[in-house]
């Protein structure tokens, strides 16, 4: 997925613990896990406006886009 949450790293720059967070903006560990570990498939508004209210911090600071690293070509054959 070319759109990564940089959420691991401002949280580490902030020192807030995923359970913390989790509390301050009203989600689940699981939620906020899926996030932070970049399984997630969407946000909402709702939660990037809280993420970044409770993390001091703009949405371009969470959401970034990354290429996705080529594919591996297969090694040639024999032959």
């Amino acid at each position: 997925m070319p759109i990564r949450v940089d959420l691991d790293r401002i949280m580490f720059d902030r020192k807030v613990s995923l359970t913390e967070l989790a509390a301050r903006v009203d989600l689940t560990l699981a939620n906020l896990s899926i996030l932070k570990t970049n399984k997630a498939r969407a946000i909402r508004f709702s939660t990037l406006e809280a993420l970044c209210r409770e993390l001091n911090c703009q949405p371009g600071d969470l959401l970034r886009h990354a290429e996705d690293p080529p594919a591996a070509t297969p090694a040639p054959g024999p032959g």
